[in-house]
């Protein structure tokens, strides 16, 4: 009888140790409906604002934030290690979409690019640099194997000469000041600011027109761009706009 007793303790007492261990388990078990909203929460934010009407001039270094962008366009590549300089004169210059090199998109209008239907967005980057990676994220767009373009009004109040536009991205891209190519950046790289500065160039009184193509296959997406005057100091006096 004393035995049986004992046995019926020892067995009690096991059941009790394992039913406060599942109660633990299960009482730090992650909540799988908060995980799944928190993995499909998408927002640009707090990386991107939308672009207002007010005159905006370069950060304190001079960096331009403002900016209009494509969504990515689907460009296919397992590496980086392709973009050389004739692959990328070769893609960059193709028409992916219509007047690609004229158009001064306005703020949701949407372009065809081969079988996508993609949105023009007018930001400005709460960053120096302007972080593609998370544009596309935070849109729930493709984010590797992309090509993005991005287009802005360079303003200024008199006639630059001499200046030099001093460009860093992840991966590749390729520059255009006024329709003429103004920088290239091949190969495999990450952004680095000021990583390639282009030839003397000069900005016009008034309106100038700054194009940029990036172009990545695996990793993170970002740019960053700036005006140096002939003394290699940051361009500050300047207005941009995405009109």
């Amino acid at each position: 009888m004393c035995i049986n007793l004992k046995q019926l303790l020892l067995t009690t007492g096991v059941a009790i140790l394992l039913g406060t261990g599942l109660q633990g388990c299960n009482s730090t078990k992650p909540n799988a409906n908060n995980t799944a909203k928190n993995d499909t929460t998408r927002s640009i934010t707090p990386f991107f604002v939308k672009a207002s009407n007010k005159p905006k001039t370069p950060d304190s270094d001079g960096f331009i934030q403002r900016w209009m962008l494509l969504e990515p366009i689907n460009k296919p590549n397992r590496g980086n290690t392709v973009f050389t300089d004739s692959y990328l004169r070769e893609n960059f210059t193709k028409e992916y979409f219509p007047n690609q090199f004229a158009i001064m998109p306005k703020d949701g209008e949407k372009v065809k690019a081969g079988e996508q239907e993609l949105t023009w967005h007018a930001l400005e980057s709460t960053n120096f640099n302007v972080k593609l990676y998370r544009f596309a994220h935070g849109l729930n767009k493709q984010v590797y194997g992309v090509l993005f373009w991005g287009v802005t009004v360079i303003d200024s109040p008199r006639e630059m000469k001499n200046v030099r536009l001093a460009v860093g991205s992840n991966s590749a891209s390729m520059w255009w000041l006024n329709g003429k190519e103004a920088s290239l950046l091949s190969g495999d790289r990450r952004m680095v600011m000021d990583d390639v500065v282009s030839n003397r160039l000069t900005l016009n009184k008034g309106r100038n027109v700054l194009r940029g193509a990036i172009i990545n296959g695996p990793g993170m997406s970002d740019f960053c761009v700036r005006f140096l005057d002939e003394n290699g100091q940051p361009v500050k006096d300047l207005s941009i706009t995405c009109e």
